[in-house]
């Protein structure tokens, strides 16, 4: 599905389901992002903050300590980033432009995954499965819960490990 979006060189929600999908962070972790929390150098995406979507807008803490991390990005995600937040204010979200509703997000999910054929996912689904791909790819449960920012406990593994079926 990743290479249906519609990665264009301006900010858009296709960009906020890629970094989503390869990240597997939170929505109001997600929405947080700005400029300032790429590390181009380490090719790494800092996770410090959340976005109060449900209420005035905002930044707010973290859902947890476990939460503020640090997120491994492959070369080409941080060379795509790089060029699509060049410009962008260093202190802004990169993707909230006026009130967001995790609906808007879904509901594209929703259109290119009916257009693909394949099952309909959520934003939040978009999480799971990159858990789920890790963990099939074995990963440690201890790496993918600290990647998610879970706390490390038996969490992630129940959480995910029956979806590896799906990949059997």
């Amino acid at each position: 599905m990743l290479v249906h979006l519609h990665l264009t060189p301006e900010v858009n929600w296709d960009w906020f389901i890629f970094i989503i999908a390869k990240t597997g962070m939170r929505f109001s972790e997600a929405l947080a992002l700005t400029p300032k929390d790429f590390d181009f150098s380490h090719q790494s995406l800092i996770v410090n903050k959340t976005w109060d979507y449900k209420g005035t807008g905002g930044f707010l803490p973290t859902k947890n300590k476990s939460s503020v991390r640090k997120i491994q990005l492959d070369w080409q995600t941080i060379i795509k980033f790089s060029e699509l937040i060049r410009d962008l204010p260093e202190d802004k979200p990169i993707f909230v432009k006026g009130p967001v509703y995790n609906s808007t997000v879904n509901d594209r999910l929703e259109r290119y995954c009916k257009d693909l054929g394949i099952p309909v996912i959520s934003v939040h689904g978009l999480r799971h499965t990159h858990a789920s791909l890790l963990l099939f790819a074995g990963v440690s449960i201890a790496s993918v819960a600290r990647r998610l920012g879970h706390a490390i406990d038996g969490r992630v593994g129940i959480n995910y490990f029956h979806r590896m079926a799906l990949f059997t």
